[in-house]
């Protein structure tokens, strides 16, 4: 079966468990832009207009593994893949348990999955409000937290991960929108997310959330693209039993588990690829 004709059996398929239309047939009311609402014009505009907040409205959190290489002759491994949750905690929630898992660690306690997929580098920042999130958010591409971009900057491969309403994705309830620049990333999402019975969106067709500016952290990366995902609210919520800060990294149910390893797949094979060295 071809990966369109797959496509549209896994979406007939989620239709019918949510009596919801297919996704090319819904007609629904476009995207909105993600910086219309927002409050900050940049990252470093929220840092100093909440300073001394850090740990109590928001927080960052972030990894970047050790590589070392002091032979003469021979070359030893470098980090090519850093993964992203620029709205977490409470502001698109699901997306930093969803970034630590991608990257290899299990979000209750940080160790390592024992998946043979290795561990990736990881940023995120959290919303930690009991209420009023979503005034945190600052759009991706006015992003300019310094660590946020240096990372970006230093990797071959960024995955970054968001969250929207399947009415703006124009989706049945259960999906997620695949996009960013890198094709051939995108490509290899799709793939596994059929594999995994996961129904998706190419971000072409959603140009609000198609992850596609330059300025956007998943693209400035050293090849000058990346992954971007957006999953619908109804799919993140089922990925957990208690959706809740406290209780969702405890919580994760085997849908969690299917989106994760199909992305943690998926940037296995990118990194087997031609683009991925660096001489």
């Amino acid at each position: 079966m071809n990966p369109a004709s797959r496509r549209t059996v896994l979406t007939a398929l989620a239709t019918a468990a949510v009596s919801g239309p297919l996704l090319g047939t819904l007609t629904a009311s476009p995207a909105h832009a993600t910086g219309d609402l927002d409050i900050y014009t940049s990252n470093t505009d929220l840092y100093t207009k909440l300073a001394g907040q850090e740990g109590v409205e928001f927080s960052r959190r972030y990894r970047r593994h050790e590589y070392a290489d002091h032979s003469l002759p021979q070359r030893y491994p470098y980090n090519r893949t850093t993964v992203m949750a620029m709205h977490g905690g409470g502001i698109e929630t699901g997306t930093s348990e969803l970034c630590l898992a991608i990257a290899g660690y299990h979000p209750a306690t940080l160790d390592p999955l024992a998946d043979g997929h290795g561990v990736f580098d990881y940023w995120m920042f959290e919303g930690l409000r009991s209420s009023g999130n979503r005034d945190l958010h600052v759009t991706a591409k006015n992003c300019d937290d310094h660590v946020a971009l240096s990372m970006s900057a230093s990797s071959l491969n960024v995955l970054s991960l968001h969250g929207c309403t399947a009415a703006q994705a124009g989706t049945v309830p259960q999906a997620v929108v695949v996009g960013g620049l890198n094709t051939r990333f995108k490509t290899l999402l799709k793939a596994e997310f059929d594999a995994a019975g996961i129904a998706w969106r190419d971000g072409n067709e959603v140009p609000d959330l198609a992850g596609v500016n330059t300025d956007n952290p998943c693209n400035r990366t050293m090849l000058a693209k990346g992954g971007q995902l957006e999953l619908t609210t109804e799919l993140r919520a089922a990925m957990f039993t208690v959706n809740t800060r406290a209780g969702r990294a405890g919580s994760t149910t085997e849908v969690f588990d299917r989106f994760t390893g199909a992305c943690r797949a998926a940037v296995t094979k990118l990194e087997q690829g031609t683009d991925q060295i660096v001489l």
